[in-house]
């Protein structure tokens, strides 16, 4: 199996580090998946474990220059490898006003992405800085393990507030409270709150508005069985959620909340031609 790709565009850099970035505030290691047209990036902690899961989602023509691949065979043409992204993000740190960033699967010692970042010099010939991410390539039989995760029939589904003005509401009762239940209805109300033995804490944001509700097998339908005044709600860990808010470098276009009530809360960031879902389980 081989894989090299290039990038050259300054703009598709900086965003590639953003996006790079946050994926290494969401999870110490996670799972790289290359096809031919995408990259992703998955993290699957059981949610049996209390495990958040994350799905994050690259169109590979948005940012490479030059994009190349084999699988480890012609009818499963996709390479699986395991990394800790907190290095790619370190490689990409120094690539800030480079002329060109090469990464690029190789073999020392043991396999690695190596990132090579040709910088601009006064000489007419450039420095290249060579970083090896050691990376695992995981086997075909475990592939199944990182299928995108389905995602299951909603209560209530809400376009989020500002993720500023979220995070910092979340960053003042986080010093109150491990936990937060979020609550929204398909009024487009959404509450944060807190509740201890000493002090209830709750904000409100209204007029955030409901996407409209679309079923597993694509059709779209009336939520009209549903209370539209009526919460769903779940309470989760709310250190899971700030990481989340964060880490969020990529300011996504649209950000949605979905919640099924008292089991997981589904979040997904969208940003031209990014894609990042986040499922934190609620807490019991």
């Amino acid at each position: 199996m081989r894989f090299r790709a290039k990038i050259v565009d300054i703009g598709c850099l900086n965003h590639f580090t953003r996006v790079i970035n946050t994926i290494a505030k969401l999870a110490k290691t996670c799972t790289l998946r290359l096809t031919t047209d995408k990259l992703y990036f998955i993290l699957s902690d059981k949610v049996a474990n209390g495990g958040v899961s994350m799905w994050c989602e690259l169109s590979q023509g948005n940012f490479f220059d030059e994009f190349q691949m084999e699988g480890v065979a012609a009818e499963s043409n996709e390479i699986y490898l395991e990394l800790a992204p907190e290095n790619l993000s370190r490689a990409l740190k120094t690539a800030q006003n480079a002329k060109a960033v090469k990464v690029k699967l190789t073999n020392k010692h043991c396999p690695c992405l190596t990132v090579a970042v040709e910088l601009p010099s006064l000489s007419s010939n450039s420095r290249v800085v060579t970083h090896d991410i050691p990376v695992g390539v995981i086997p075909r039989k475990l592939w199944s393990d990182f299928r995108e995760p389905r995602v299951p029939d909603f209560d209530v589904s809400i376009y989020l507030p500002v993720l500023k003005t979220m995070k910092s509401v979340v960053e003042r009762m986080k010093n109150l409270s491990n936990t937060i239940v979020i609550e929204a209805n398909l009024n487009g109300e959404m509450n944060l709150k807190i509740e201890t033995d000493l002090v209830c804490v709750t904000t409100h944001f209204k007029d955030l508005g409901n996407p409209p509700l679309v079923s597993e097998d694509g059709s779209q339908f009336s939520a009209q069985e549903r209370d539209p005044e009526s919460m769903a709600e779940a309470r989760i860990d709310i250190k899971k959620l700030l990481q989340l808010l964060a880490g969020q470098q990529v300011n996504p276009t649209k950000a949605l909340c979905s919640i099924v009530s008292k089991r997981i809360v589904h979040f997904i960031l969208l940003h031209e031609d990014v894609s990042l879902q986040y499922f934190i389980p609620a807490l019991a």
